[in-house]
């Protein structure tokens, strides 16, 4: 298992889809804590370590494939561009889907624990440890990425098309007539 921490101020990694509060079941799997983790093309020393971290797991998990590495190996980084291409949250960036059986740690930059479950969503930006190992599951070889630790530095705009009620209610107009969504 190879642990990495990516994300530093100037080059933060953003979240999306989090579900690091409470756990889900997607497709009727186990109940994880998981985020997806963006991190843009231009940040090409994050990439590298990302891209080092999976190559090292390869390398120490080659048993788990029979003792070499299969061609059709599935690894965690994946490109926005290509597989979230209707996403603009995704474009000219990479991603890590990251996924834990247990509830990650969630700090602001000054350590302290992040208690307010509207403090941390999905579009703010930040740290984040991981570690990466293979995995061979009914034919299917790999490497994953597990979630570990998050560290909230800044706010971002909110991901998944809602808006908060301040924008909603804010103006203080009573308008007769809303736009209608058509």
């Amino acid at each position: 298992m190879i642990k990495i921490t990516i994300g530093t101020k100037e080059n933060p990694v953003r979240f999306s889809y989090a579900n690091v509060h409470q756990a889900v079941s997607v497709n009727g799997s186990d109940l994880k804590y998981s985020v997806s983790i963006i991190i843009p093309k231009s940040d090409k020393k994050t990439i590298k370590k990302v891209k080092d971290a999976i190559q090292k797991a390869t390398q120490e998990n080659k048993d788990k494939f029979g003792g070499k590495v299969p061609s059709n190996l599935k690894t965690p980084l994946r490109d926005g561009d290509v597989d979230r291409e209707d996403d603009e949250a995704y474009a000219d960036s990479y991603f890590i889907n990251a996924n834990s059986k247990i509830k990650p740690g969630i700090v602001d930059a000054d350590l302290n624990p992040i208690m307010d479950q509207s403090e941390f969503y999905s579009g703010c930006y930040g740290r984040v440890s991981l570690t990466f190992y293979g995995f061979n599951v009914n034919g299917n070889r790999g490497v994953a990425a597990g979630l570990q630790n998050i560290m909230k530095t800044d706010d971002g705009d909110p991901l998944g098309g809602r808006s908060s009620a301040e924008a909603d209610f804010g103006d203080d107009s009573d308008d007769e007539e809303d736009d209608i969504l058509g």
